[in-house]
């Protein structure tokens, strides 16, 4: 059984008008022709109109009841002064909608979109898609096909879209593809970072208010900044250009000139204009990097500049206006620097409306080998010839990688700058374990901290396992001891050397590489297995 029909409609000031004119009934008036539907009975019809449209109103409101005596036609008064006044408009019939006992579960409820002004017709879908109307849309027109028939055609949408498919299906592909570009489709797999994203991503669509990034130098903030501003460019919310400024550089009249330009002679050497970065970023986007390190002065003006969007050259009286989406970027404790008196709370109140952390590479271990493989790409299109790593290699720089030795000080910057030595020294392009052992060498080197991080009973417990507790006090110690000294050397010789030092010197023999071959062997260890165990049982947990 058919639930009742109640469309909710606008009397339309030129297409329902026709006085009471004869040939009214031969011409397509909206209203009235709605009713007039062969497999569709209107039961009751919930008719607006402005003030100056009553006598209007009650003329339709007849021709309905001539044409369909079955439709209780109620006719309410809409007091909105401007109909093509947005806010007004929405609120007046918000107001409608709140006022009647709409029951959806026993009613089919039809919200009429043909008539009214464009205001009024946004304000329906509006409503209508926020279920404060609890129906679907009604669209109605001429015929199409050239007949004459006063009664139109009519057509009914479904604002569900769970219901459409392939729209839903076409939504969740874009919000993926717009997810991989600001991760530079590198598939993550930190479930946190992808949270991260998620959100950046949501807000960067919705929202024109400052971002603040945080985090370590070298967790990708400036790379991030970049992709919003080409999102937000290609969703056409920006039109203008990317400024990038990375504050720690910025220092006294340098800093005010740099970021709000000056006037000819506004200090000694101002030979000519500077425009400054704040305008050059005019309808664009605005990176300034460590702003933390900005002066007082600088963020009382920057403060200004955002909330009035408008601010004074150094030397000049006159204002200049610049309206720029701003993302600044921070490694410091910005609250602790409002503590100690170094930075504004009011401008720190103003950026962190969104704050988003970006978590460094040792936080997220399991997203180096996505990033391993995305640098070898990127150095491998810079050449114009492919890159790659044999497997033994791969599995070994993983498993420093991801080990508690690489402490990853600078980040990204570490990874990238070791995919490129290591390239750099690969010969046909191709990275074996030679290069891997040069190269985890040199990171450790580089951060200036001992190979060995883990307690020698520990290292004995991950390479014997169950086997260790069948040990004596007194070897358990000396193994942990060579085992350490094993991972902080790229070389079975290199290891032998360091253990067999003051010995190899009062000797002739130099084969320290067997003898600790010959040592390890008595515990069924061997070099490669102990400095890889670690690697096998990281990526076997993986």
């Amino acid at each position: 059984m058919h639930k009742p029909v109640v469309v909710i409609g606008l009397v339309g000031k030129v297409l329902d008008a026709s006085g009471r004119r004869q040939d009214r009934w031969q011409r397509w008036r909206p209203t009235v022709s709605l009713c007039q539907q062969d497999d569709m009975v209107v039961h009751r019809f919930e008719l607006l109109h402005h003030p100056g449209e009553a006598e209007l109103a009650r003329v339709v409101a007849a021709d309905i009841g001539s044409v369909s005596p079955e439709t209780q036609v109620r006719l309410h008064q809409l007091d909105v002064e401007d109909a093509w006044d947005f806010e007004v408009m929405y609120a007046g019939l918000f107001d409608f909608a709140r006022s009647l006992p709409w029951q959806p579960d026993s009613e089919d409820v039809l919200v009429h979109i043909t008539t009214g002004s464009h205001v009024a017709q946004i304000c329906l879908f509006l409503l209508t898609e926020a279920r404060e109307l609890p129906g679907r849309l009604l669209q109605t027109s001429p015929r199409r096909d050239g007949r004459h028939d006063p009664r139109g055609s009519l057509s009914i949408i479904d604002l569900d879209l769970q219901r459409y498919d392939r729209i839903a299906a076409r939504f969740g592909e874009q919000r993926e593809r717009q997810l991989a570009f600001l991760k530079a489709g590198i598939d993550t797999q930190n479930p946190q970072f992808n949270k991260l994203i998620a959100e950046i991503e949501q807000v960067a669509r919705a929202s024109t208010a400052p971002l603040l990034l945080t985090g370590p130098t070298g967790a990708g903030k400036t790379v991030l900044a970049r992709r919003i501003f080409a999102l937000k460019q290609a969703s056409r919310q920006l039109s203008g250009h990317f400024v990038e400024v990375n504050c720690a550089t910025l220092r006294g009249d340098a800093a005010m000139s740099a970021l709000f330009g000056h006037v000819r002679g506004a200090f000694t050497g101002a030979l000519s204009a500077r425009e400054g970065l704040l305008r050059q970023a005019d309808r664009g986007l605005l990176f300034l990097d460590e702003i933390g390190e900005l002066g007082r002065d600088e963020q009382a003006m920057l403060l200004r500049a955002l909330e009035d969007q408008r601010f004074l050259p150094m030397g000049s009286d006159r204002e200049v206006q610049s309206s720029f989406q701003l993302i600044a970027g921070s490694n410091r404790d910005l609250g602790e620097r409002v503590r100690t008196g170094h930075f504004r709370d009011d401008l720190l109140a103003r950026l962190s409306v969104w704050q988003f952390r970006l978590p460094g590479l040792a936080e997220r271990r399991e997203d180096i080998a996505p990033n391993l493989d995305w640098e070898l790409d990127q150095v491998g299109r810079r050449r114009g010839q492919r890159v790659t790593m044999s497997r033994e290699a791969r599995e070994r720089l993983l498993a420093f990688a991801l080990s508690p030795q690489a402490s990853w000080n600078h980040n990204f910057r570490d990874l990238s700058a070791a995919v490129q030595r290591m390239t750099t020294l690969a010969p046909g392009g191709r990275i074996r374990e030679a290069e891997v052992v040069a190269e985890v060498a040199r990171l450790r080197a580089s951060w200036g901290t001992p190979l060995a991080t883990v307690a020698p009973a520990d290292v004995v417990d991950e390479v014997l396992g169950p086997a260790a507790a069948q040990l004596d006090r007194f070897d358990r110690v000396q193994l942990g001891d060579v085992l350490q000294v094993c991972r902080t050397q790229p070389t079975l010789s290199e290891a032998g050397r360091m253990l067999f030092d003051q010995s190899r010197q009062r000797k002739q023999s130099r084969n320290d590489a067997d003898r600790l071959r010959k040592y390890l062997a008595r515990f069924g260890l061997t070099f490669d297995g102990v400095t890889c165990r670690q690697s096998e049982r990281i990526l076997g947990g993986a």
